[in-house]
């Protein structure tokens, strides 16, 4: 009993990293807390209450994706020339601009221009925000590290969706979850500018450009890059699709409880965080990966089960199979990433890495939502072919764990 108390205290205790950590992920915390607010609820506000169809706010999402892959690209050239600190107030000016426009808009250009620039914030934030990270930390403790910062997003975003919740509950305004959005990257502007110090203190001598022919040329990271899509997508469903397809297709789930029940994973999320993380420590990275994979399959069999026989009890263990493979996927794929990295151009393979999420993101929806606007046998059927196709990125993870080995040896 002791044993097990003494593992369990250990899984739990937080670990002693940089205050700059600390500093950064309450910052990431107050950011994603806003976007808790809109994420899973801007789709079926655009679709039930202004009258958009779920195609055309799909393909809004979609280009707003597009825009991301400029944004990563910008990014991650900025984050390794221009400075961590700057390119990330850059992004929190551009996507806080982006939500008060949507709490504007009445029509689908305004709409789209609105997912343009918000997708072009993301893109330029997520390059800087993991560089940063990378650049705070030693190789030891660099999976905690993206383990706490990943807490921070799950504990914000969980805060988010709950009050998000229930501010819709009480006054049935979506617009003021744009507007509280927008005021938590200002919020975030004000922080990075006030207390993150910037961990750039060298500019590469080499071209920009030679970062990215690195990068590209690296056939390990290539193929990482290749499976990563599978998870994004398969995160987008989760995020941007479910939600809708509950909604609008199983008998007896409410916007209320479809509330709860991300509510309850996000919170899950949260707590399960650091305790899976240092359960994968002796892992390798394609390892850990594997495990997510299996278990998102796992995940989408339950989400058609949940068409099948209308359980929220299903739904609940899909989600919380879901939240326990996002959390063993997004430190271990950072964690990778860097480790395959150069150091002086962390910020580049950063930047393709998370052009990975703008692929999935633009993917996801536009798919999503396209099957959704299908028939019900087709729509329920379409979490059974996500399952499949997770045989396919098993595959690829086998593959870079005997790449992995082989480059090690």
């Amino acid at each position: 009993m002791a044993d097990k108390q003494s593992r369990l205290g250990l899984l739990l205790k937080l670990p002693r990293l940089s205050s700059q950590i600390w500093l950064a992920a309450l910052g990431r915390l107050l950011l994603q807390a806003g976007t808790g607010f809109t994420l899973f609820y801007a789709a079926i506000f655009f679709v039930n209450h202004m009258g958009f169809s779920a195609t055309a706010v799909g393909f809004a999402t979609s280009l707003g994706s597009v825009a991301g892959v400029v944004g990563r690209f910008w990014g991650g050239a900025l984050t390794d020339t221009w400075g961590r600190r700057r390119t990330l107030m850059l992004s929190a000016g551009v996507s806080a601009i982006a939500d008060f426009l949507l709490a504007l808009t009445t029509n689908l250009p305004v709409l789209i221009i609105a997912n343009l620039l918000m997708g072009l914030g993301v893109g330029l934030y997520w390059p800087a925000t993991e560089t940063l990270v990378a650049d705070l930390t030693t190789g030891a403790e660099r999976n905690e590290a993206f383990a706490v910062t990943r807490l921070a997003d799950s504990v914000g975003l969980g805060l988010g969706v709950i009050l998000g919740g229930l501010l819709i509950s009480a006054t049935g305004h979506y617009q003021t979850l744009f507007i509280i959005d927008g005021i938590s990257f200002v919020v975030f502007m004000v922080l990075i500018q006030g207390v993150i110090r910037e961990t750039l203190h060298q500019v590469p001598t080499e071209a920009v450009g030679r970062g990215w022919l690195v990068a590209g040329r690296d056939r390990l990271f290539l193929v990482f890059l290749v499976v990563n899509i599978f998870f994004t997508s398969y995160l987008a469903y989760v995020n941007t699709t479910l939600p809708l397809y509950w909604h609008n297709f199983v008998p007896g789930f409410s916007q209320d409880r479809i509330s709860l029940l991300f509510s309850v994973s996000v919170v899950l999320s949260a707590l399960l965080q650091l305790p899976v993380a240092r359960s994968l420590e002796n892992f390798s990275r394609p390892q850990a990966l594997l495990v997510s994979m299996l278990l998102w399959g796992i995940g989408f069999c339950l989400v058609w089960g949940v068409a099948v026989a209308h359980s929220l009890t299903l739904a609940l263990a899909a989600l919380a199979v879901f939240s326990v493979a996002t959390v063993a996927y997004t430190p271990s794929a950072s964690a990778f990433v860097v480790q395959l990295a150069p150091q002086q151009w962390r910020g580049i393979y950063l930047s393709l890495n998370s052009q990975c999420w703008a692929v999935g993101y633009f993917l996801a929806p536009a798919i999503g939502g396209w099957m959704l606007d299908r028939p019900k046998a087709v729509a329920d059927s379409f979490w059974l072919f996500n399952a499949a196709s997770v045989v396919v990125g098993l595959g690829i993870l086998a593959y870079l764990q005997r790449q992995v080995g082989d480059r090690h040896n």
